[in-house]
């Protein structure tokens, strides 16, 4: 498929700015991929579609404040610095995203406080936005944490233009995140409340979690018209034996098996044995999904609402069938559904 067929018109006012009051109180479209029905619900309606021995896999990364402002050296300029990942604990080296990134070059130094007491030197150019840093603290490695942690920012995306608040730190989180690793949240699991995973439980449905840190791959663009040439950013994730036994228990008495988010889907396809089971897994995935695609694990999926031409809506439209998907983001916009990270979402079945 091609790059223009995922195109779409978005009305600005669509765009989710902030979440909805209650977690499980944003809207639900629930799509059928047999009968190509839509309906219109809440997302606490999500447990009438499941029954006792169901299995819904969650996604329990933990977003860590990514985004920081420093100032450059001698100028004063204020940059705005996006942590990726750490690659070197002991020599305190990040892999990050910086911007203007016209104005940082290899030996610039970054103060991030009155005070001085953070400074990075910037020590590799790795893209044209990308650099790596070596941060400079007087201090353990716990406190050095410590110290990102309080000057940095919730990383809401960048088509949120609003300061993060207080509130975004809890919201832009989901109530089950446990391993801290993501810059963006797994948006599909922000609209599952404690409530709702009760009354779940309570009714027999499994809920086992696999990890997968969100990278900000996830929203880097497509920019070949020829998919199958587009190359995704690796991601670390995991998946350990009691999950894997769980959902191939599910598989072999042909349950429901619901993978809440896209980011659980590659998870789960990226760790498929020959027979089409899932196995343990601690590593990377680059695996990119779209039409048309054989899924082997999940057979239902919930998912937000994404941007025109993303790699998100790709998969979605693999997993629920191209037509009936273009169909049903027409059907939002034209019910004004929210769209994107604070967005409504859809339950394909």
């Amino acid at each position: 498929m091609k790059l223009s067929e995922f195109n779409f018109t978005l009305p600005p006012e669509l765009l989710a700015e902030f979440p909805s009051d209650c977690r499980d109180e944003s809207r639900l479209m629930v799509v059928h991929k047999d009968t190509g029905k839509i309906e219109h619900k809440m997302f606490k309606d999500l447990i009438d579609y499941f029954d006792e021995d169901d299995t819904i896999v969650l996604n329990n990364t933990k977003v860590f404040p990514a985004r920081l402002y420093g100032n450059k050296e001698k100028t004063g300029a204020k940059i705005e610095v996006f942590l990726l990942r750490e690659l070197d604990a002991e020599t305190r080296l990040w892999d990050v995203m910086v911007d203007p990134a016209r104005k940082i070059r290899i030996g610039n130094k970054l103060f991030f406080d009155e005070d001085e007491t953070l400074v990075a030197e910037v020590i590799d150019n790795t893209t044209s936005r990308g650099r790596t840093l070596r941060f400079l603290y007087d201090g353990t490695y716990e406190e050095f944490r410590k110290k990102l942690k309080e000057l940095g920012q919730t990383p809401l995306p960048k088509y949120i233009k609003r300061a993060a608040t207080e509130d975004d730190k809890e919201r832009y989180q989901t109530i089950f995140a446990k391993h801290e690793g993501a810059v963006a949240a797994p948006t599909a699991g922000l609209h599952f409340s404690k409530h709702l995973l009760k009354r779940l439980e309570i009714k027999g449905v499994h809920l086992p979690e696999v990890t997968l840190h969100v990278g900000i791959g996830t929203f880097n663009p497509v920019e070949v018209e020829d998919l199958s040439k587009h190359k995704m950013d690796s991601e670390q994730y995991f998946i350990d034996e009691n999950v894997v036994e769980r959902i191939n228990e599910s598989k072999r008495n042909k349950k429901r098996i619901c993978a809440v988010g896209t980011t659980v889907i590659r998870s789960l396809e990226s760790s498929v044995t020959a027979d089409g089971y899932l196995r343990p897994y601690e590593g990377w995935t680059n695996k990119f999904i779209f039409p048309p695609y054989e899924f082997k694990i999940a057979n239902a999926l919930v998912t937000n609402f994404h941007t025109p031409k993303s790699t998100l809506l790709m998969l979605v439209a693999a997993f629920g069938g191209y037509d009936l998907i273009m169909k049903a983001y027409q059907e939002a916009i034209k019910e004004k559904y929210k769209f994107y990270s604070y967005g409504d979402s859809m339950l394909i079945i």
